[in-house]
């Protein structure tokens, strides 16, 4: 079972807006070294064991293809520190830093700026946020060993705990949007309604 809480409280999410750019910040920390989760971030048959297959040429000036989902082109790589690609778009930037923390634990920071939000001002955070807080639940899950051998992590963010958290997520992202002054309320609710039909189908605000 996943502890729903205990994973929402673990991620620090912050948003914030610059002109017509919109910038998600997430902050969690990680039981496993910088290279241990360097590696899982970066491997191919890892990321298809709790994320989703990648294809390309994974390296600078090259690029990269999520099945079913987004791709891009690999702008900087520094391992296993940091990285940065355009995802699903130029004006869509995503960059991962990974820092040594206590012990044999990571500081991640996965940062993702839109140069055109889906969404009028930092509401276009919700069409983002809770998607990432799947991929950094799908990690924590990976690196801590929680996940079977034979998980797919398709069929695991269709189960009803998965969309449990989403919902959950969403409405962590919506106290963020509204923390951060950056959208108007009727925006934000306009948002967060299309948002939880995507993450949580049955949920309601």
């Amino acid at each position: 079972m996943i502890d729903i809480l205990e994973h929402i409280n673990a991620v620090q999410r912050e948003v914030s807006r610059t002109g017509e750019t919109v910038t998600v910040l997430m902050r969690r920390s990680y039981q496993a070294e910088p290279a241990e989760v360097w590696d899982a971030l970066t491997d191919p048959d890892r990321m298809r064991r709790w994320f989703m297959p990648v294809t390309g040429d994974l390296k600078v000036g090259g690029s990269f293809q999520l099945e079913g989902n987004a791709g891009g082109d690999i702008l900087e790589c520094d391992p296993p520190k940091s990285f940065k690609v355009t995802f699903g778009g130029p004006n869509s930037l995503l960059e991962l830093r990974l820092l040594p923390g206590a012990g044999a634990s990571t500081e991640l920071e996965l940062e993702h700026s839109m140069g055109e939000a889906p969404a009028p001002g930092g509401a276009g955070a919700l069409w983002v946020g809770p998607g990432w807080d799947g991929g950094l639940l799908g990690l924590a899950l990976y690196v801590s060993g929680e996940l079977p051998a034979d998980a797919d992590p398709v069929q695991m963010a269709d189960s009803p705990e998965v969309i449990d958290y989403n919902e959950q997520s969403v409405r962590a992202w919506i106290e963020a949007i509204r923390a951060s002054g950056t959208t108007t309320e009727e925006d934000l609710l306009s948002a967060a309604k299309i948002s939880l039909s995507q993450y949580a189908p049955d949920a309601e605000l």
